[in-house]
């Protein structure tokens, strides 16, 4: 052993007679050693990046490294997100300061399941060093397929354009989802997973702020804890982009509109989404159950499944593959654990705010809207051909643009709407007019605050406002002569509805504030021709299947063709 010292040291000190090439020859060595370290270290930095050491080497972590590979951003390497974009020093003491955490918490079983990830890097850190939120996106057009729990799973599609906007106030833009990210919102969130949020505060252009608090909350503004106030960034939505968990309900229709589970399987939607979501004590007992699908085709539905065996085979696999995906018992890991809180129908999500019952000092709220964040869904049967989507751009009436519409809008429905909307069978789910949306009527919007107590005592207030009480009609007296149908006598009136877009300067060139401007007609020509109602522009408009923004009820229009056919009168 002393040997081979004195030898290692010869090759580092070397005597004064020696040649010039001994003498370069520790200085090389040295260079040597450092490229060979600095080499290994970059490697052994790279490796202990990869998601592959994150989840199967370092830490065994199933749910984490499953659902990171089905995710969007499976190419994304765990640091990236979890230490975030810097300097390779920061990223190091970060490394070393997170591996001690989790180093530590494995030595002494000092976590608890299901894991909650801690100390994430904020969003400027790690989402905005890829995702711009100054870019304005463009609004973009989602479809949903749904599978309805019938025999033979009838598919449904859900349209609706979601508004992602962004973008700078100073370009004119600043709107739409990632408003929110591009303006100073702040919030208390009572728990951890961050589901409770009583307290908003909002900046405004001129420096002030308006302050939003949970009516049911019982939360007192008047002694913010600043210290507890959190910035709302990209995660405080997209909490679960990396790692998705689907629902049951989710997870079949996904399967069912990829063609994994054909929908051809009799009640396949109702029984694999009643197989999944019950409780089961282990992973394989889950498996087992999904596998006992076989029996029951089998049995009930013998002659499909002579014929078809090969499809519920397939559903079955597929449906495992689902569960294994979405359900780990071992780290009491499932959808319900880990809300996702970019939607507001498995979870609170966007109505941990948008409830309809945070409220300013102003009883403002922070808005509840089916419209707001996406235009108002679609719902078209798979049979339809064509899907119309309204996309509405004409002035509102003062009513909708109250904060709390949507809450108020149940009480003061009257015949008034349908001069904009259409209202068969109204507040059901027949998807026959526009008041009859199943995507807004057939679901039970749990996390909403439509009927929360305190609210309900304020909006009692706001609903007089609206509701105005339907005038007796005026009784001709006896033996009086009924007035003459003529623009000024009855005419005149019903186009005072249109007027707020049909003015001095109205859209195409229309002016129904006067006989003279209605009689000039349009851009596109006459609208009205005396006598002749059937080629009216006006009427054809009025009667046309797709209802027009401004429209006249049933009796109203009889009326108007009336006059036409008489001559379109003045006096």
């Amino acid at each position: 052993m002393r040997r081979f010292f004195r030898w290692l040291g010869g090759l580092f000190v070397s005597p004064a007679d020696s040649s010039p090439v001994r003498r370069i020859l520790p200085i090389v060595l040295t260079l040597f050693i450092i490229l060979v370290c600095g080499v290994a270290a970059t490697n052994v930095w790279e490796v202990t990046n990869q998601t592959t050491f994150c989840g199967l080497t370092c830490h065994t972590m199933p749910p984490e490294y499953t659902t990171h590979q089905n995710s969007v951003h499976a190419r994304v390497t765990c640091d990236e997100c979890h230490l975030g974009r810097a300097p390779i020093q920061t990223a190091i003491a970060r490394k070393i300061e997170y591996s001690w955490q989790t180093g530590t918490a494995m030595l002494f079983n000092t976590y608890r399941y299901p894991i909650i990830a801690r100390n994430m890097r904020p969003a400027r850190d790690v989402c905005e060093t890829c995702h711009l939120p100054e870019q304005f996106s463009s609004d973009s057009l989602v479809e949903l397929k749904e599978f309805a729990a019938d025999d033979n799973n009838t598919l449904s599609y859900t349209y609706l354009i979601l508004k992602t906007g962004g973008g700078t106030r100073r370009e004119g833009l600043g709107n739409g989802i990632h408003w929110h990210i591009e303006n100073p919102v702040d919030y208390i969130a009572l728990d951890e997973e961050r589901q409770q949020i009583p307290y908003v505060r909002v900046q405004n252009a001129d420096g002030s702020f308006t302050e939003y608090v949970d009516t049911e909350s019982g939360f007192d503004a008047s002694n913010v804890d600043e210290s507890q106030l959190q910035r709302m960034d990209c995660i405080t939505c997209h909490n679960r982009t990396a790692h998705t968990l689907l629902s049951p309900e989710e997870g079949v229709d996904k399967l069912m509109s990829q063609k994994v589970v054909s929908r051809m399987i009799p009640e396949i939607k109702k029984r694999a989404v009643e197989i999944l979501s019950a409780d089961y004590p282990d992973q394989a007992s889950a498996l087992d159950a999904i596998a006992g699908l076989e029996a029951v085709y089998k049995d009930q539905y013998a002659e499909f499944y002579e014929d078809n065996g090969q499809l519920i085979t397939q559903a079955i696999e597929a449906l495992q593959t689902y569960y294994k995906d979405n359900f780990f018992h071992d780290q009491k890991v499932d959808w319900q654990t880990h809300p996702d809180n970019s939607q507001h129908v498995t979870s609170p999500g966007c109505f941990r705010c948008h409830d309809g019952k945070h409220l300013s000092s102003q009883n403002q709220a922070v808005r509840l809207e089916c419209n707001l964040c996406h235009s108002i869904p679609v719902v078209s049967q798979g049979t339809a051909i064509t899907t119309n989507i309204e996309i509405a751009r004409g002035p509102e009436p003062q009513s909708h643009r109250n904060s709390n519409w949507i809450a108020l809008h149940r009480e003061s429905f009257n015949d008034s709407c349908q001069e904009c909307h259409t209202i068969q069978d109204p507040g059901g789910v027949s998807n026959t007019s526009f008041c009859s949306n199943s995507a807004c009527h057939a679901s039970v919007w749990q996390y909403a605050g439509f009927d929360a107590p305190n609210l309900r005592v304020i909006l009692s207030e706001e609903l007089k406002r609206f509701i105005t009480p339907t005038p007796e009609p005026t009784a001709t007296p006896a033996g009086a002569t009924p007035l003459p149908l003529t623009y000024d006598n009855q005419i005149q009136d019903l186009f005072k509805k249109c007027t707020a877009c049909h003015g001095e300067g109205g859209q195409a060139g229309l002016n129904l504030t006067s006989y003279a401007g209605l009689m000039k007609g349009s851009v596109d020509g006459a609208v009205i021709i005396p006598g002749d109602p059937e080629n009216s522009r006006l009427v054809q408009i009025q009667s046309a299947a797709q209802p027009h923004f401004g429209q006249f009820t049933p009796d109203e229009l009889a009326t108007l063709i009336e006059w036409i056919q008489a001559g379109a009168p003045e006096k």
